[in-house]
């Protein structure tokens, strides 16, 4: 075995053992979320940034946002993304940023006027501090972090380094969840999302970031395994983390990482040439056997239901009246919000209560694009036509960033159904902006 293969396979095991250690001692997990922003603080500052260490940093902490959340392990619950900007930050101070990247600062300044519609129209015993961070912290580190990133050089190595420092924490949190829910068949009774699958954390949140890990693992197996061993670790983890995402029964997660794989496999064949693509062939025959073979296992495991949940049906079979428990409710809301207040919106936060008052239905919105309508007006819809269209057209000039497309998907698919509670889909469209390109490692 190469020294490569054993230096990964013992990353690979101490996360693993991680997430055991976590499960049998729930302290560890608070000692986890120091060590990582810490540790990360100090790793940045000694590297000084020469091989975007703050991506790096940046990444684990995005990584490992879910898993600390589901234990208890974060500091403060809103932390990733404020570790996230400040280790961007850091970078910047190192490495400095693009004086090009006017669109986000453009983005940035159109929501500005939300905020301070806010502070006027939010009810007298509402937190205001709260209601806007809560709903702001992410689009602001979408911002931050792609003014960082915007057109930054970056060789292919250190890329998948990147996203691997993303994957890491995801595989403790895989592990935990297989000592906490050991026997599927016990807890699984209906086609709801299940919470005793997805640690007692929110399934979609869950399901979320294990779409994103088995994309970051099987975008391994194909690009960074070199050898049997490593094709077979890294198979291995996806299949686990697919497992895991499916008996969440949130689709949204899901269905969005095989998207991304999708979108992966087409940028691949359509860039190769023969021998390249005769041998993709082959790679895409083997992951459609082992995506078919985990859905086989999946539903064996849940007695059918999990076909049953992605078919929208309940356990009895019968048609569900509602695609999208009943999150088209809270849209259709907050587009006629939009369309009382066109031009300002209604402000950062406010939204939740204007439907409130509506409809006596205060459900927080599960997607980004309508609250931002709802909440900043048309400046919303011109800050997220910034965001999709830039991606794109950055894609027209470096088409060498073989992950950009999924990137991008990842993000608006996400915020299309849990909107932006996690750090993952501000700093996953963040690193759709990078000028990636090929360098030997040294």
């Amino acid at each position: 075995m190469k020294k490569e293969d054993i230096t990964y396979f013992q990353i690979i095991i101490f996360h693993a053992l991680l997430g055991f250690l976590v499960y049998l001692f729930p302290f560890v997990a608070k000692i986890y979320g120091y060590v990582i922003f810490i540790g990360g603080f100090f790793y940045v500052i000694k590297t000084q940034n020469k091989h975007n260490e703050a991506l790096v940093a940046a990444a684990y902490v995005v990584g490992s946002e879910v898993f600390l959340r589901m234990t208890g392990g974060n500091p403060l619950y809103e932390i990733s993304k404020y570790g996230v900007m400040v280790f961007i930050f850091m970078g910047m101070y190192y490495s400095g940023f693009s004086k090009s990247a006017t669109p986000y600062w453009v983005f940035l300044l159109l929501l500005v006027p939300g905020v301070v519609l806010t502070t006027f129209v939010l009810n007298f015993d509402t937190n205001l501090k709260n209601a806007i961070a809560f709903n702001i912290s992410g689009p602001v580190c979408l911002g931050v972090a792609s003014i960082y990133t915007y057109r930054r050089k970056i060789p292919l190595y250190e890329m998948n380094t990147v996203i691997l420092a993303m994957g890491l924490p995801i595989v403790a949190c895989m592990m935990y969840l297989t000592f906490y829910t050991p026997n599927i068949r016990d807890v699984i009774t209906s086609t709801q999302s299940n919470f005793e699958t997805s640690g007692g954390f929110g399934p979609n949140q869950v399901a979320t970031v294990f779409g994103l890990g088995m994309f970051i693992f099987f975008s391994r197996t194909i690009l960074e395994s070199k050898t049997k061993f490593m094709l077979g670790l890294n198979l291995l983890i996806a299949i686990n983390m697919s497992y895991r995402g499916m008996v969440t029964f949130s689709r949204g997660g899901m269905i969005t990482g095989f998207l991304m794989i999708l979108l992966l496999l087409f940028f691949l064949y359509a860039k190769s040439n023969y021998v390249g693509r005769v041998k993709l062939n082959y790679v895409m025959v083997f992951i459609a056997l082992a995506m078919v073979a985990t859905w086989t296992y999946t539903s064996f495991q849940t007695g059918g239901l999990i076909d049953k949940r992605y078919a929208n049906q309940d356990a009895a079979g019968r048609k569900k009246e509602s695609s999208f428990t009943g999150r088209e409710d809270v849209a259709q809301n907050e587009i006629n919000t939009f369309l009382n207040n066109p031009i300002f919106g209604v402000g950062v936060g406010k939204g939740a209560e204007v439907r409130f008052e509506e409809t006596g239905d205060g459900t927080l919105s599960h997607d980004e694009i309508t609250r931002m309508m709802a909440e900043h007006g048309t400046l919303g819809i011109v800050g997220l036509l910034i965001l999709f269209f830039t991606p794109l057209i950055l894609y027209l000039e470096n088409k060498f960033n073989m992950f950009l497309l999924c990137f991008l998907a990842f993000w608006f698919f996400t915020i299309n159904h849990a909107a932006m509670r996690t750090a993952a889909p501000a700093f996953v469209y963040s690193l759709s902006l990078l000028n990636v390109y090929f360098e030997k490692r040294e």
